[in-house]
């Protein structure tokens, strides 16, 4: 707020020497905003928080709600009662946006404006740096993934023959993919992924019979996943994008968190630039540490068209708290904090797999083997399951771990059937029917340190002991020595395997 004029009215209160060195302090935070709005790209370096805080401040004051002078008489006029959520919001309260465009200049809200057009241009610049090459622009969201899958598949079915009702799924239970198509207002086919050694990979035939069952005409779209719960890998986007270029069909990647991992996002480029993506979306909780609340749509450069429609098929303005969040998230990372927290992430994957490996071999269990999934690890229950009456109890083990503080495991026995929907599942869980091994999963995703992955096996090695105790209690531990000389046994050979 101090203009040279005021600055050298200030040298008639404060020595100038000292007004000389306080203006050039704040020319420096000023070059930092000359420079963003230059490159239009993240700054190398992070910024501290309060040159973060004094750009909300001087950005919000664009707002017509923040003029001085302002007499608002309109239905929304970005009136916030409580002051504390005026200030959590930094007083930008117009939102993002216009009714037919969510990209779109707000005319009360220049401020919100910039700060909007800025997040999509430097999450795109993140992106591109974690590896999604020849990406077009990027169109953040203030929606989860979910509700965003359900508006892209509409911008989808909007462009494909008015008979394109069904999407072809490659199976991945998780229930937000499956509600995000049925909000849709489509039909759901699913396609279950083959059993490889421990791993579910894509079956590319099954895809295709189902597009050429159903008649290509018929098809909005088929949609695969990168991320994903081990022991399930990523999908074969880039054979399905061929495969969808050569059919004339749809094709969204589900990237929720896959940002982080460098050979998915290697992967979805090689899809875009070798067949056909209408739509990836990411999620910007899980890639960016963000609160829940916002997502990412792009697409290779050469086909935006997808994107495009989802920005202007948004109904109304947006809330610019999720962009705002982002905003701020990659300042103060900048792309070297950011490039770190890829780095360190894919260290701790490799810390993950040696100290879990570990850990779980002493109790005869083992790491599954699932090389095309980066993030996920799954670890078999399969000798903790015969302790337990016909292995129903093992999923009582994500119970012991929850209630230990430990939390993102995910318990998967065989046999059990889900309904979502409408769609039934078998197996429900493990993305199969029948997956032959109960196992628990565990993550190293971005923000995961060493120091989590050794406390999480002191937790999961009290776990495995209370376990077998509980079970030797219920007497269904039959004989405790013979248990142990078997457990022994199986760890020095799935040791040797991990």
């Amino acid at each position: 707020m101090f203009s040279p004029e005021a600055y050298a009215l200030a040298e008639g209160l404060v020595s100038k020497a000292y007004i000389n060195q306080g203006s050039q302090a704040t020319a420096r935070r000023s070059k930092l905003v000359t420079s963003l709005l230059s490159e239009r790209r993240l700054p190398k370096d992070g910024w501290d928080d309060h040159s973060i805080e004094s750009f909300l401040s001087e950005a919000a004051m664009m707002d017509s709600n923040n003029f001085l002078d302002n007499v608002g008489v309109g239905e929304r006029e970005a009136r916030v009662y409580s002051p504390l959520v005026a200030r959590r919001h930094w007083n930008l309260a117009h939102g993002i946006g216009r009714s037919g465009d969510v990209a779109a200049e707000q005319p009360k809200a220049a401020g919100s404006s910039l700060l909007n057009k800025l997040t999509n241009l430097l999450v795109a610049d993140a992106m591109r740096i974690a590896g999604l090459e020849d990406m077009g622009p990027a169109l953040v969201l203030p929606l989860a993934t979910g509700m965003t899958l359900t508006l892209v598949l509409l911008a989808v079915k909007s462009k494909r023959p008015k008979t394109a009702t069904k999407v072809v799924w490659c199976r991945l239970d998780q229930k937000t993919c499956v509600k995000a198509v049925l909000s849709a207002g489509l039909e759901l086919v699913v396609v279950s992924p083959k059993l490889v050694g421990d791993q579910l990979c894509t079956d590319l035939d099954a895809v295709r019979a189902a597009v050429e069952a159903a008649g290509p005409a018929n098809v909005c779209c088929v949609v695969t996943s990168t991320s994903c719960f081990a022991p399930r890998a990523g999908d074969a986007c880039s054979d399905v994008a061929k495969m969808c270029a050569e059919l004339d069909v749809g094709h969204v990647v589900n990237n929720a968190y896959g940002v982080q991992a460098t050979a998915l996002c290697k992967e979805v480029t090689k899809a875009w630039r070798r067949g056909r993506v209408d739509a990836v979306v990411q999620s910007t909780d899980k890639n960016f540490m963000v609160p829940v609340g916002g997502a990412v749509v792009c697409s290779g450069k050469g086909n935006t068209e997808i994107v495009d429609a989802v920005r202007k098929s948004y109904p109304g303005r947006a809330s610019i708290s999720p962009v705002l969040d982002l905003l701020i998230t990659l300042l103060s990372m900048g792309s070297h904090g950011w490039q770190r927290c890829l780095e360190d992430r894919g260290d701790v994957y490799g810390y993950m797999r040696t100290k879990l490996g570990e850990c779980v071999g002493e109790f005869g269990e083992r790491l599954l083997d699932t090389p095309g999934n980066p993030i996920s690890i799954g670890v078999s229950l399969e000798t903790h399951a015969k302790l337990s009456e016909d292995g129903k109890d093992v999923s009582f083990f994500g119970s012991m771990l929850f209630s230990r503080c430990v939390s993102g495991t995910r318990v998967v026995a065989p046999g059990k059937r889900q309904d979502v929907g409408g769609v039934v599942f078998d197996g429900f869980g493990a993305s199969h029917d029948a997956y032959p091994v109960p196992y628990f999963t565990a993550a190293a995703a971005l923000g995961t340190t060493r120091e989590d992955v050794d406390r999480f096996c002191a937790q999961l090695r009290k776990c495995f002991k209370d376990f077998r105790k509980k079970a030797a209690k219920r007497g269904r531990a039959g004989d405790g020595d013979a248990l142990d000389a078997a457990a022994d046994r199986l760890a020095g050979v799935n040791l040797g395997g991990s």
